[in-house]
């Protein structure tokens, strides 16, 4: 069989195999297996097995991506999602659809401890759809907001999905970390947008609440400023150069527990769940990286990401056409997988096409670009029915709001996602910039 046939066939099977919810990881580690022993030979796939562990799991960058877990889950131990709702509450908690635009507000600030899109839909909504429905909020907008305020969580940094990107492409995390940070702002400033023309057309789904005193409001910020602290500190310090990711990943796990120790919040048994919710959660994650890996090296075998962008180099195709063709792909698949499956599994094939057109940009920036569309675009699958991870996540922590509820409420919030998408496709500066002033 030629080797292109073979590949399509076995990224057939692969996509079969996820339908029918085998684990993503499992799935792609035997068609891949399969891929490459019918393109090479078993005693290869043995010696690529010997080695391919050790270098993949041993790198030093990767060891940021169980450190940034750990910190959001020490995060979510310590009071720190109820601290960011209540200061946030309480400065805009006024407005016409306050709540809500608070909610938004809570999510993209602890998305920047826990880098996790789950972890920040579900801590956020155990704290926030309490005080939406004691305000009489529509179970439409308060689960829509919190389902679209979970995705912040992918991009805005320390971004776990944003990091595997960086080491599946090569690419440099903190220029990464920068180049998404414009597109981060422009998410939560529409999502406010999308909650203020919401509740304009809908009134009764956001009742007013009254002004927090000046008083209040000052109290809330002292609650919030180690938070803000770490945050600075953090990647204050990547930007600045004054250490490494993985250092600063290491020094955000220290500072989260000692907040969490000085307060009193993190106890012993919180700690050792951290540890081990951390652990879980890793192996999940380097299954699915190694999964993936051997299903690239087999595709990668079969020569298909060159044979792709060959192909659309002799066709002709307008190099902006092809983007908004795998941009459409990742909105199709974004129905039926997570989004680290995805980057993970498309990332390897998609990249070299796109890098392999001219777009007018350099190489780096045209790197840096595609990478914060393509995490966009994953961020509109998390609240894409009908297997929106973040719909899910909602619907079970709030079992009396109807599925078809939490479904509607996120219309607004994917019309918003749609227009930053257009935006960054139409001004590609907008992913670099802050990397052209910094380097």
């Amino acid at each position: 069989m030629d080797p292109t046939t073979l590949s399509l066939l076995l990224l057939a099977v692969l996509l079969v195999a996820i339908v029918l919810r085998a684990p993503i990881g499992l799935a792609m580690a035997v068609v891949g297996a399969v891929g490459y022993v019918s393109l090479s030979s078993f005693a290869s796939l043995q010696a690529y097995l010997s080695t391919a562990w050790p270098d993949k799991f041993l790198s030093y960058d990767l060891a940021i991506v169980p450190l940034f877990i750990l910190m959001g889950h020490l995060a979510t131990r310590t009071g720190i999602s109820s601290a960011l709702f209540a200061a946030s509450n309480a400065w805009i908690g006024h407005w016409r659809g306050g709540l809500a635009m608070a909610a938004v507000a809570g999510c993209a600030m602890f998305g920047s401890i826990s880098g996790s899109s789950i972890a920040t839909a579900s801590t956020m909504a155990k704290v926030a759809l309490p005080e939406m429905r004691k305000h009489r909020y529509s179970p439409a907008l308060s689960s829509g907001a919190l389902a679209a305020g979970g995705t912040l969580g992918i991009l805005i940094p320390p971004s776990i999905v944003l990091i595997i990107y960086a080491l599946l492409t090569e690419q440099n995390i903190v220029k990464l970390f920068l180049a998404a940070t414009i597109p981060g702002i422009l998410a939560v400033l529409g999502f406010i947008i999308a909650i203020a023309v919401y509740v304009r057309i809908f009134p009764d789904a956001a009742p007013k609440q009254d002004r927090a005193p000046l008083k209040t409001r000052l109290a809330s910020l002292r609650q919030i400023w180690h938070i803000v602290g770490i945050f600075i500190i953090v990647l204050g310090g990547i930007y600045g150069g004054f250490f490494t990711p993985a250092e600063g990943a290491s020094i955000g796990v220290v500072l989260t527990a000692l907040a969490g120790i000085c307060s009193r919040t993190l106890t012993f048994g919180a700690l050792i769940e951290s540890l081990v919710d951390t652990a879980g959660a890793t192996a999940m994650i380097f299954v699915i990286i190694f999964g993936a890996d051997i299903f690239n090296v087999a595709v990668a075998l079969s020569r298909l990401p060159m044979t792709l962008a060959d192909w659309f180099s002799a066709a002709e195709i307008a190099p902006m056409s092809v983007l908004l063709l795998i941009v459409l792909f990742y909105l199709v698949m974004g129905c039926v997988m997570d989004s680290l499956s995805m980057i993970v599994l498309t990332v390897p094939v998609f990249f070299p096409t796109m890098m392999s057109l001219d777009f007018g940009l350099l190489p780096e920036q045209q790197a840096l670009w595609f990478g914060i569309i393509t995490l966009v675009v994953v961020e509109v699958g998390m609240i894409t029915p009908p297997v929106g991870m973040n719909l899910f996540i909602i619907s079970a922590i709030a079992r009396d709001i109807p599925t078809k509820a939490i479904f509607k409420g996120t219309i607004p919030f994917i019309i918003s996602e749609f227009t930053r998408i257009g935006l960054l496709i139409a001004v590609p500066g907008l992913s670099f910039w802050l990397v052209s002033l910094w380097g």
